[in-house]
This record gives structure tokens, C-alpha cells and sequence, in this order.
């Protein structure tokens, strides 16, 4: 079976509108680009019991989570403390994390010409960065070594960790999925064919939408309609969309009933998910 993937974006600077969200398009592209499909996201503030009720539905999911964001060292970080409090599990220095976090405090060190004191009371705190709940594995930041990390859940959910930035963040998701993920590449591809169609009702379609799914398991039909398109002005776009295998089937009697309802259509659109 090919688990549902989803995507959690920790942050008060999404809600309030200072940063915009990068993260869906590119997690949404991620996937496609390996014949895999987005199922949800949620979006939550620095709020710990918040945080802390999304994880514990995202470990008791079964399925595949991506977490962007919080899981810093500063005091509006929460996402660690709170995947422990998800989990149950204490909170533990992860040695290989520890020995990454070093790794990286000394490169810096060495590219300031100061001499690197493991000591010093910042770079004590840096290594709370790899602070995670037992029994998590590391993800390799390729950006800057400092890691994210991830944690299966009773429920058979994985959540995967990683920070809020774009440049750490976009190649860490390709990591899990490439490492993790590749079982599932390709195994279901996806299709989606629709129609402009111009003067419909959604009312009226509605009927021809349920018969379409009835007839063929496995189908959406779906229907999204425009009042102020720049091209097509004001029409609804009808279609389905499933396994590869099953859309055409589904589309020769989708495109038959509207030829005998006579409706008015525009330009078809193919696209493979």
C-alpha cells in the first residue's frame, strides 16, 4: 500500500502573513516528480499544544509527514519539545547530531580565524539543535550540517523534521524521499483529464458527477468553476482524475453524456500527477 504524505508548516511568521509559505508548491512538486501526490497540509502557529495535537495525529496516521519548521534552539522554537510531548519519549542528545553541530561550529570558527572553544556558552547551546526525542534517526542537512531528524509514531505515522528555511529544508524532503521513500516511486501513476465547458451549472452537473463515480471505483470528478477567467471568461472546468489505467474509461462516458446533454465545450486538458 502506498501511504498518504502530508505536510505540517510550523510558524507564527506563515499565519501573519510576514513570510509567505514556499514550502507547498515545492513539497507538492517533490512528489509528482516521483509519481507520489500531496494528501493535506496543516499550517500552525508557535503554539505548543497546537503543535504538539498535530503531531500526535500525524504519528497516529500511518502515514508519511513532512514538518517544516520550529525545530530550531530559540525560545519561540518548539516543534522538538513538542514531538517528544507527541510521542511520550524524553528528549536526548542524538550523539551523531551532536557531532555534526561541532563539526559546523568549527568550519565557522575556522572561516572567522578565531580558535573554536566547545566551551563557550553559545556554542554550549547551539547544541541543543540536536536535541530530539530517543530513538530518532538524523537527516543530513546538506546546507549547513546542523540536522533534522525523524520519529515513528504507535500509529505507524513518520514524521520527518526539518527547519523552516527553503535552502536546508527542499533538499533535506528530497533526501527522505530518495532514502526512504523510493519503494513507492512511479507504482500508481496518476491522470487527470477535463474539459472547459462554457454556460454550465455546477447544480446541473452534479447528477452526471455522481453517475461517474459510481460507475467507475477508484475516480474523482471533479468540477472548478471560473467567473473571470482571462481566456475563457466565466465556464466551469469538468473532469476526472485516478490511476492511469482507469481515467479513460471514465472520461469516454464523462465526454459521451456531455455530447448528448449538448453542451458547450471548450478546450481538453491532460495532466499527468
Amino acid at each position: 500500500m502506498i501511504p498518504s504524505f502530508g505536510l505540517i508548516i510550523v510558524g507564527d511568521e506563515i499565519l501573519s502573513g510576514k513570510r509567505a509559505d514556499k514550502h507547498l508548491p515545492k513539497v507538492i512538486e517533490l512528489l509528482a516528480a516521483r509519481g507520489l501526490a500531496l494528501a493535506y497540509a496543516d499550517y500552525v502557529g508557535d503554539d505548543r499544544p497546537r503543535i504538539t495535537a498535530a503531531l500526535q495525529r500525524a504519528f497516529a496516521s500511518g502515514d508519511v509527514v513532512f514538518s517544516c519548521g520550529g525545530i530550531g534552539a530559540t525560545p519561540d522554537d518548539h516543534t522538538r519539545q513538542c514531538a517528544a510531548a507527541a510521542l511520550q519519549r524524553p528528549l536526548a542528545l542524538h550523539p551523531e547530531a551532536a557531532a555534526l553541530i561541532r563539526e559546523r561550529m568549527q568550519d565557522v570558527a575556522r572561516e572567522q580565524g578565531e580558535a573554536f572553544d566547545p566551551d563557550r556558552p553559545d556554542n554550549v547551546h547551539r547544541l541543543n539543535m540536536g536535541v530530539f526525542p530517543e530513538g530518532a534517526r538524523i537527516i543530513p542537512n546538506p546546507y549547513n550540517k546542523i540536522p533534522g531528524f525523524s520519529c515513528d509514531g504507535p500509529g505507524g505515522g513518520t514524521v520527518h523534521f526539518m527547519p523552516g528555511f527553503p535552502v536546508m529544508a527542499w533538499p533535506m524532503v528530497e533526501w527522505v524521499l530518495d532514502h526512504c521513500c523510493a519503494q513507492w516511486f512511479n507504482r500508481q501513476p496518476q491522470t487527470e483529464h477535463s474539459i472547459v465547458l462554457y454556460g454550465a451549472m455546477e447544480a446541473a452537473l452534479t447528477p452526471l458527477m455522481e453517475r461517474i463515480e459510481a460507475g467507475h471505483p477508484g475516480i474523482k470528478v471533479f468540477s472548478l468553476p471560473s467567473v473571470d477567467h482571462p481566456v475563457h471568461g466565466r465556464h466551469v472546468e469538468l473532469g476526472v482524475k485516478g490511476p492511469a489505467a482507469l481515467v479513460p474509461a471514465a472520461w469516454r462516458e464523462l465526454h459521451q453524456v456531455l455530447h448528448q446533454y449538448g453542451a458547450s465545450m471548450g478546450p481538453e486538458m491532460v495532466r499527468n500527477l
